[in-house]
This record gives structure tokens, C-alpha cells and sequence, in this order.
């Protein structure tokens, strides 16, 4: 065997040990962010970026995972199967030095993976740390091989259970009940989502997702099959299915520019958003970087070169800015680095310089080919853009008025606002509440000392399919800039929001527990999704969830938040109880709207996270946007379970 085979080969060796892992346990939140849902989440994608490692490196193309009944989880791969002789450096088989060894993985040798994606080794270790119980099986060598671990710990070596013609790795975990104390109840649409979107992110893959908990009309089991042959050109389609395109084609290209591999799927649509998603290693980069700053300078380089050659900007009185550009774009940038280096722990934010180059120079490459062979599409690509700058200059105007009225904290408050004593931002919250009616209840039954009430007019604009000059005319939306003290971007940046005069850490939206009122929350939320999305991701917006019933028997009282609840209560009172059905808030008195919806030690409040922003996307378009039979078909699917926090 020649040595650069040997070299090559996947081996114990390959398996790199860097530090231990007894304090993952005690800190959780440092290795998956949170030990709430989006945390128990992430243990799944973890075990899953592992298979998807194997499918970069060229060695696997079927991935399965299934949500057992008892919702553990099985992640089953056909890749190489993970080593399991002796590892030389500590002495025991590679598979528990990975499964047991906090920064252990081949991703840290470079012959046996280019890239990965995932917490660079730290993964399926802190899985196994976080889990009451975990499942090792390895397929490989004609044999197949197990090992059992509790909460992170060997419960046996590692050992030959059989042969098998088969190769790959299964993985089997239950989360640890004493770490996840909030649920342990996976969400399939979550994952879903996810599995969707990596296989759009890897073309050619296989990935199938099964729910063993509930079964179809058939009796099968719940699941589906993720796979694109077309990649980025197949999601870009998926994201944009609600919106009228502005152009037939999608614009795409995949390469290596620089050796990185660069892949973009860009297409203009007729709304007025600007929708950018970008990974890297299939992390999803929230908070962009270098690739999406390279995306950004070849679109907009190459299509001004484009526009003033057209002589189409002769009669522009004013210059094109960045956002103009972008406006009614929807595109993905999705890139592959082999060292890639992220700012902050959560890894949302790519920081190598080199990427920049690479990814402009594709993007420009791309787009001069495409308008030169696409003349049409230029042309309404360029009118686009000419009505996006004409709108941006009528947004200056508006903005500048909500701006002037937020420059005084106290005096350009809006009328409606009643506004609470305490002046530390942190422990102010401010309810948005529908109608005038459900607000004087609202404001009778607070807590003055630290909650505010800003009562809304009925529906606020749909800001999905308004133009932004529109939108900042609002008198509603100028209320709610107002009241919350934020400041919004200048002509240069349209898009930026100033939060450091925040006037309220928590920002409640408490509409009536009906169908007009999940359509007004749902319009509110569509506005900071779009506009004010720095809110949500920081944590601030928070949904009330106000009960639908009051069930009386006697003496015996109780709040009933849906229609199983108020049929226990019904039960546990021997029948014939009194049941009041609030229609709105209003119908509350000001106690009753205190003790059920307002009172911290008694209230829940929804928070509202966005943990896939593509998948946020897509359903605000579907929601908002004109088209009707997908958003019917989702009402119709999701009628009675609806949980639409982003």
C-alpha cells in the first residue's frame, strides 16, 4: 500500500482527542445554546451533521432519522461507520473516544474531511453527554459492532454483535429529563424543516424523516423523503412558491472560485422585501459575513455596470444605492471552507476575508452571463430597481417623520400609549393590544409600575405586499416605532435598526383568542419579521395566550386555555358546570385579564424565535402574500394545531 493511500486511509489515527468533557453536563448551554426546545433540537442536527460530513467526503447518500415513540431519536447513515480499533493515544476503540471525548472527530484531520459542518467535533460527544441514553451501532469490516453509553458515560466496551454486508453508523439517543426539564417532545415540522433544507444544501442526498408516534389514515407511520437533484434552484423555488416571480428563470451557478466552493441561486419577484440566506458548511449564518458581503458587491457592482451601460438611469435624479438592488430579491449563498472561522460562539457570522473575493467574483461572472443572454429579464430587473430607488426617496420622507417624533422620549410619544414609571428598559414591558375596548381593560388591570399599553386600531397594514414608503405613512406602525423608541436606518441603509434607546425589553402581543385576532397577530408579527427583525432575534417579542373559557361550578373556578382543557375541568367538577366562552379581551374584566394574561407569576407568554429564517420566510409569504390556495391549504392542515410563532 503506498503511503499517501496510507495517509488517506480512515482510520483510529484519524480520531484526535483535544480535551475532556466532564463540565458539558454542568454548562449546556455553552456547547447547543439553550436547554429549552430549540437546544433538544440541536442535539438531532448534531448527530445528523455527522452523516452529512460523510456525504461531503463522498461516502454516503442515505441518511434516516426517526422520531421513536418514546421520542428518542435514531439517526442512521450508509457512510464509512465510524473507526473502532484501538485508539493509540488513549487506549481504548476510536468509537468511544469519539462518542466520550469532548473535541474528538476526523473532522480535525484534514485527509479525512475537507469540510464539515457541525460544532467541529464537540458534537455527537455532547449528545451523548446530554442523553439519559445512547445507542452506538457501527457497520463496518463485514462486522457489526455496539457500545451503550448513560448520560455520557461507557456502559461496556466497545463489541462484535454480528456480520453484516452492510456500512454505516446508527445512533440512537433519549435526552436527559434532568437536563431538558422544560420538554422532551421533539417537533416533526422542526425537523422537517431542517432535513428539507440540507437536502437542498447537498443535491443527491437522501434524507428520510419518520414519526413512529402518529400514524396516517393508512396506519403507516408519518414521514417523508427529502432529496433535490437540482440544489439551490430547487429551494430558491420552494422559498419563492407564494410570491409572483419578476423573472421565468432562476439565476444560478455552482463552482470553485479561490479552491472554495461557491453556490448561488438568486431570483426577483414583484414584492418589496429583500430575503438573503446564506450558509456555510450548511450552518446557516444568521448574522451573514464575508460570503454575503462578496454576494452583495458582485450584485450590486454587476448590475449598475449593467443599468449604465443601458441608459436606463439617464433620467435618475438621484443616485442607485446597495438596497436598491435587492429590493424583491430572494437568494442563496451557500459555500464550503475548510477552516472556517465564525464570530461569536453561535457561529452565525462567517469572518474569513478570503471568501469575499471568491464569492463576488462568482456572482458577478454569473449575472454578467445571465443579462447578456436574458435581455428582457435585465430590462424589468433594471425597472425594478429604478422603482425601488423611487420608493426608497418617498421612504426618507416618511421615516424622518417617525424619526422626529422619536427624537423626544416623552413629548413624541403617541396619544394612545399609556406608558409605565419604571425608566430601566429591562424591566419594562409594553402590551400591543387590539382595539380600544380590550386596551382599557388592559390598562385598568396592569401593573403600572412596569407595564405599558398601546392599544391598535384593527388590522395594521400587511406590510408583505405595501411599499416601504407606505408602510413608515402607517399611522399605526409610526405608533409602535414611537412608543418603542427605536430609531430606523438612514437613506444609505434603509434596512438597519437602532436598538440602543429601546424603551421596552419585552414586547407582548395580545390579541383576542380567535380567528380576527391570530390574523391581527400575524400582520404584527409579518411587520418585525420584516422590518424590525433585530427585535425578534434578540429575544423581545413575546406572544400573550389570553384563555378561551371560564368554567364555574359552586364555588369551584377555573381557566381553560382550548377545548381539552375545558372538557378536564367540566369532568373533574361532576358535569353540569357553567362554562363562559370569551369571544375577546374585552369581555375580561380587568382582574380576571390581569390574573390570566398579565400577571408574571401567572401568565405564559409564547416567545417568539425564528429558528429556521428560511422556513420564516416561506410562511410569512404564504400567509401575507396574494397567493390563496397555498395559504388555504395550510389553514386547512393546520387549522386546529396552528402554533405560527415564527
Amino acid at each position: 500500500m503506498s503511503e499517501d493511500l496510507t495517509k488517506k486511509q480512515y482510520s483510529a489515527d484519524s480520531i484526535q482527542a483535544l480535551e475532556g468533557m466532564e463540565h458539558v453536563r454542568m454548562r449546556p448551554s455553552m456547547y447547543i445554546g439553550d436547554v429549552g426546545v430549540r437546544g433538544l433540537h440541536h442535539l438531532v442536527y448534531e448527530v445528523v451533521d455527522n452523516s452529512i460530513d460523510e456525504a461531503l467526503a463522498g461516502h454516503c447518500d442515505t441518511i434516516r432519522v426517526v422520531i421513536n415513540e418514546d421520542n428518542s431519536i435514531t439517526v442512521e447513515d450508509n457512510g464509512r461507520g465510524i473507526p473502532v480499533d484501538i485508539h493509540k493515544k488513549e487506549g481504548i476503540s476510536a468509537l468511544e473516544v469519539v462518542m466520550t471525548k469532548i473535541g474528538a472527530g476526523g473532522k480535525f484531520d484534514k485527509d479525512s474531511y475537507k469540510v464539515s459542518g457541525g460544532l467541529h467535533g464537540v458534537g455527537v460527544s455532547c449528545v451523548n453527554a446530554l442523553s439519559e441514553h445512547l445507542k452506538a451501532t457501527v457497520y463496518r469490516d463485514g462486522k457489526i459492532y455496539e457500545q451503550e453509553y448513560e448520560r455520557g458515560k461507557s456502559q461496556y466496551p466497545v463489541k462484535t454483535v454480528g456480520e453484516t454486508d452492510l456500512r454505516g453508523t446508527v445512533v440512537t439517543f433519549k435526552p436527559d429529563y434532568e437536563i431538558f426539564k422544560q420538554t422532551l417532545e421533539y417537533s416533526y415540522d422542526t425537523l422537517a424543516s431542517r432535513m428539507r433544507e440540507l437536502a437542498y444544501l447537498n443535491k443527491g442526498i437522501s434524507i428520510t424523516l419518520t414519526d413512529k408516534r402518529n400514524k396516517d389514515e393508512k396506519g403507516e407511520y408519518l414521514g417523508e423523503r427529502f432529496h433535490s437533484e437540482e440544489g439551490l434552484k430547487e429551494f430558491i423555488k420552494f422559498l419563492d412558491g407564494n410570491r409572483e416571480p419578476l423573472i421565468d428563470d432562476v439565476i444560478a451557478m455552482e463552482g470553485e472560485k479561490n479552491d472554495i466552493p461557491v453556490e448561488v441561486a438568486m431570483v426577483y419577484n414583484t414584492s418589496f422585501n429583500e430575503n438573503l440566506h446564506s450558509y456555510v458548511n450548511n450552518i446557516n449564518t444568521h448574522e451573514g459575513g464575508t460570503h454575503l458581503s462578496g454576494f452583495r458587491r458582485g450584485l450590486t457592482t454587476t448590475l449598475k455596470k449593467y443599468a449604465d451601460a443601458s441608459g436606463m438611469l439617464d433620467k435618475l435624479k438621484f443616485e442607485i444605492s446597495g438596497d436598491d438592488f435587492r429590493e424583491g430579491l430572494t437568494a442563496i449563498v451557500s459555500v464550503k471552507v475548510a477552516e472556517p472561522q465564525f464570530e461569536g460562539q453561535t457561529k452565525t457570522k462567517l469572518g474569513n476575508r478570503e471568501v469575499t473575493a471568491a464569492v463576488s467574483q462568482a456572482v458577478s461572472e454569473m449575472l454578467e452571463n445571465y443579462l447578456e443572454e436574458h435581455p428582457n429579464d435585465a430590462r424589468s430587473i433594471v425597472q425594478k430597481v429604478i422603482l425601488a430607488a423611487q420608493a426608497r426617496h418617498a421612504a426618507r420622507k416618511a421615516r424622518e417623520m417617525v424619526q422626529r417624533k422619536t427624537v423626544m422620549s416623552g413629548g413624541g410619544l403617541p396619544g394612545k400609549l399609556s406608558d409605565c414609571s419604571e425608566q430601566d428598559p429591562e424591566k419594562c414591558e409594553v402590551f400591543l393590544v387590539e382595539g380600544d375596548s380590550a386596551g382599557g381593560t388592559a390598562k385598568q388591570g396592569r401593573d403600572r409600575n412596569f407595564q405599558a399599553i398601546l392599544p391598535l386600531r384593527g388590522k395594521i397594514l400587511n406590510v408583505e405586499k405595501a411599499m416601504s414608503h407606505k408602510v413608515f405613512e402607517n399611522e399605526e406602525i409610526r405608533n409602535i416605532f414611537t412608543a418603542l423608541g427605536v430609531t430606523i436606518g438612514t437613506e444609505e441603509d434603509s434596512k438597519a435598526l437602532n436598538l440602543d434607546k429601546l424603551r421596552y425589553h419585552k414586547i407582548v402581543i395580545m390579541c383576542d383568542a380567535d380567528v380576527d385576532g391570530s390574523h391581527i397577530a400575524t400582520l404584527i408579527l409579518t411587520f418585525f419579521f420584516r422590518y424590525m427583525k433585530e427585535l425578534i432575534e434578540n429575544g423581545h417579542v413575546y406572544i400573550a395566550t389570553p384563555p378561551l373559557y371560564l368554567v364555574k361550578k359552586g364555588a369551584k373556578k377555573n381557566y381553560a386555555w382550548n377545548d381539552k382543557e375545558r372538557e378536564a375541568l367540566i369532568a373533574e367538577y361532576g358535569g353540569n358546570a357553567n362554562v363562559q366562552r370569551y369571544k375577546g379581551l374585552g369581555e375580561m374584566n380587568a382582574e380576571q385579564l390581569w390574573d390570566t394574561t398579565m400577571n408574571p407569576e401567572f401568565r405564559t407568554l409564547r416567545q417568539v424565535t425564528i429558528d429556521n429564517g428560511s422556513e420564516a420566510d416561506r410562511i410569512f409569504s404564504m400567509l401575507m402574500g396574494d397567493e390563496v390556495p397555498p395559504r388555504r391549504e395550510f389553514i386547512e392542515k393546520n387549522a386546529i394545531y396552528a402554533n405560527i410563532d415564527a
